[in-house]
């Protein structure tokens, strides 16, 4: 007897998702400050402005401890509750037994195809526990400094930069940028063209760099990180380069002009370069802003 062929059309039956559609009270609904960006004014207020019922969609929240915790949709719970809507309930996809953690995921595999800033998609990733994001955080934090938009002592924004060096070159060589951009300038260093710039530095002449007598360098040139961003202006002027590699160019530049070196650097543009590392099997972080 001939064996049936194999079927190819789709299972008949419906797809049942993990989360079921429920009504939900928005007086039970809370905010996770681990698994949510910070909240945007200006978005409520274009929600509020602009509100349409029909345009609402279905929020994502997470029954946890007898609460409805949002895992997308805070803009439109704020702007609903402003308008005075706070004793409603409205349609949500609603998950069960997620830890902060996982909430934390979720909202990143929502917004995967959004425009989420990267800050705060890059807080919700140390949340969710993924291995870039926590291990950039804790280099970070080891040297005493924070990820943060805030102006406090020690905070950096460039969580893109950040990102891509230790994608790039790994954990060791982004601990050094850092530790380097610290002693040298201060926490007014810490833009995104001077780590990019010192961490493409420190990747290609590793081995060469004596990291002591480079800071000292870098922290005894005239003009200080502004004249070392000048220069590397003036050189992505005459050369179209990208910014990161004119730092780059202007921090040998500076290195090899010290008295304190005997031994000079290769010129940036004739150096060989660092052969590639695989550190990470995850997305390439975007360029900050």
């Amino acid at each position: 007897m001939t064996e049936p062929e194999p079927s190819t059309s789709p299972p008949k039956g419906r797809i049942k998702r993990e989360a079921a559609l429920r009504w939900v009270p928005l007086n039970l609904m809370r905010v996770s400050s681990l698994a949510q960006r910070n909240i945007n004014e200006n978005r409520v207020e274009h929600l509020r402005v602009n509100f349409d019922p029909e345009d609402l969609g279905n929020l994502t929240v997470s029954l946890r401890d007898n609460l409805y915790w949002i895992i997308d949709g805070q803009h439109r719970v704020e702007a609903m509750r402003q308008l005075g809507w706070g004793d409603q309930s409205i349609q949500c996809w609603v998950y069960e037994g997620l830890t902060e953690e996982e909430e934390a995921d979720k909202f990143l595999s929502l917004n995967d195809s959004l425009l989420v800033p990267a800050l705060p998609k890059f807080k919700v990733g140390v949340t969710a526990g993924r291995s870039d994001e926590v291990a950039v955080d804790e280099i970070v934090r080891s040297l005493d400094l924070v990820v943060s938009r805030d102006k406090i002592p020690g905070a950096i924004q460039a969580v893109g930069t950040l990102l891509r060096i230790y994608r790039r070159a790994g954990g060791g060589p982004l601990r050094r940028t850092l530790l380097m951009i610290r002693e040298a300038y201060g926490d007014e260093g810490f833009e995104a063209p001077v780590i990019d710039g010192l961490g493409l530095l420190v990747d290609r002449y590793n081995g060469q760099l004596d990291d002591e007598a480079a800071t000292q360098a870098l922290r005894n040139a005239h003009g200080g990180v502004a004249g070392l961003l000048n220069r590397a202006e003036h050189l992505r002027r005459s050369t179209g380069n990208a910014k990161g590699h004119c730092v780059a160019a202007a921090a040998v530049d500076i290195l090899n002009r010290s008295s304190s070196r005997t031994k000079k650097l290769p010129s940036w543009w004739q150096a060989p370069k660092p052969k590639a590392k695989v550190v990470s099997k995850s997305a390439p972080a975007k360029a900050d802003a």
